[in-house]
């Protein structure tokens, strides 16, 4: 059987000591895409199944990788999960943070702007959604994590708030008990909306959003 000399192998490192590439990507950029693709399958898999029929085995036909690649990427499915649930998290504050950054106007107004985002993204993306506020909970390593992000938002959540707010806003020990409330309150709130256990509309979410944020964040005069 024909086999690429070393010089040449797939993502190898040649006899001239250079990193090889295939497809003008290296092996390292190659398993980084592997790793998204079954990060990505995860998501869906967890989404649609639940995390007790979610399966190496299923997020593997899903990423259409073979298990090699998920041993590559994960130690084993816990990790997936975890890594899953943390690209989720990284994606909503990242949307959040940017959405910020750009919006204009009004602090009520650059509010209304984050939580237009954030409905868009449910909206776009449920599957992601499931996963940070129904499926979190799935697991003991799950709800570690699940409980370290929540507190990670809760102080997102402060932060944001002294910036739209200024002296209107909470202390900051008070202010991230506030962020707690909220981001856990308004998990849930996503959670049943989700699960069709609350009816409204994305706009009549968004609103609720706004008020409940203002509320909590925001000392009264």
């Amino acid at each position: 059987m024909w086999q690429a000399p070393e010089s040449v192998k797939v993502g190898g490192v040649g006899t001239d000591g250079r990193v090889r590439s295939y497809g003008g990507k290296t092996a390292g950029e190659r398993a980084a895409e592997r790793r998204a693709r079954l990060v990505t399958a995860t998501v869906d898999v967890l989404a649609e199944q639940g995390e007790a029929r979610t399966t190496m085995t299923a997020i593997c036909a899903t990423a259409g990788l073979t298990e090699r690649y998920f041993y590559e990427s994960f130690a084993g499915l816990d990790d997936a999960l975890l890594a899953a649930l943390e690209s989720v998290c990284d994606e909503i504050a990242q949307t959040a943070v940017a959405t910020l950054e750009t919006a204009e106007g009004t602090p009520d107004a650059r509010l209304h702007a984050v939580m237009a985002s954030f409905v868009d993204l449910v909206v776009r993306s449920p599957a992601k959604i499931r996963v940070a506020v129904i499926h979190s909970s799935a697991n003991p390593r799950l709800r570690a994590r699940r409980h370290e992000l929540v507190g990670m938002f809760a102080d997102l959540v402060a932060r944001e708030a002294a910036a739209l707010y200024g002296e209107d806003a909470w202390p900051p020990e008070q202010a991230r008990i506030h962020g707690l409330v909220y981001i856990a309150g308004f998990a849930e709130l996503v959670a049943s909306w989700l699960t069709g256990d609350v009816s409204m509309s994305s706009d009549e979410l968004v609103e609720t959003a706004v008020v409940l944020f203002a509320s909590l964040s925001r000392r009264a005069d």
